[in-house]
């Protein structure tokens, strides 16, 4: 990421962070460990799931995290494609529905004329 609004994470940016919050970096990377770890999902499904996600938020530091973490947990790049396409289906998806909102208003605003 060459755009200056996103800095490259660095070993000084994670121990300043760490800190100036030790209690909340702390939890946050034991709730982060709990999250990926093998459950009912395997490491592999849940980044997956976190590269749609990422793409859905938006986070670049996310995609190229779990992008990583989803390779090396032997997702092929298929899959991650496969993911991000199923974030975009999604994120469409919820404008076509939301759309339900805006045809009422519209149809309400006729209504009163």
């Amino acid at each position: 990421m060459t755009d200056p609004l996103y800095p490259t994470q660095t070993g000084p940016l994670a121990k300043r962070r760490k800190a100036l919050t030790p209690e909340a970096d702390a939890a946050f990377t034991a709730f982060s460990q709990a999250v990926f770890a093998d459950g009912a999902l395997d490491k592999k499904t849940k980044q997956l799931i976190a590269v749609a996600v990422a793409h859905v938020t938006q986070c670049p530091y996310c995609i190229k995290g779990h992008t990583k973490a989803a390779l090396r947990h032997e997702a092929s790049e298929a899959e991650i494609m496969e993911a991000i396409w199923v974030a975009a289906e999604m994120r469409a998806g919820g404008a076509y529905a939301h759309s339900a909102l805006a045809l009422d208003e519209m149809e309400n605003a006729a209504k009163s004329e």
